[in-house]
């Protein structure tokens, strides 16, 4: 798989996240995925990203940096949106925060097969 073929997916996935579109999920992401060295499998990443847009209704992601070394992905994914309520075991409230996320991606036969990811959370602190 070319370098462009895997950010091509990978832009796909991102916007299957923005969609919700849940049903398409399997098209991007293994059956066995890992998040953060944590096996999830499909089903529960899934109930991971489903989460997150519950616990944050106006969740964006923004992809800000992009490259790719197959069968790796290095992005950076920027967020500017209102929690509901604790976000990462801060008192959010639905305040308007502004945070990156650092995550890598090993894909496996064009699917995700393991994601390490960090987020911001100084960023989030600073603002409250």
């Amino acid at each position: 798989m070319s370098k462009a073929e895997l950010s091509a997916i990978y832009r796909d996935y991102i916007a299957c996240l923005n969609a919700q579109d849940w049903p398409r999920l399997g098209h991007f992401v293994g059956d066995d995925v890992r998040h953060n060295d944590r096996r999830l499998g499909l089903a529960g990443y899934r109930a991971m990203l489903e989460r997150d847009f519950e616990e944050i209704p106006d969740l964006h992601f923004d992809v800000k940096l992009l490259t790719a070394d197959p069968p790796f992905i290095a992005s950076r994914l920027v967020f500017d949106c209102r929690p509901k309520g604790a976000f990462l075991g801060l008192p959010v409230n639905g305040k308007r925060v502004s945070f990156a996320e650092n995550v890598f991606y090993r894909f496996d036969r064009e699917k995700i097969d393991e994601v390490w990811s960090v987020i911001d959370k100084a960023a989030i602190e600073a603002q409250l």
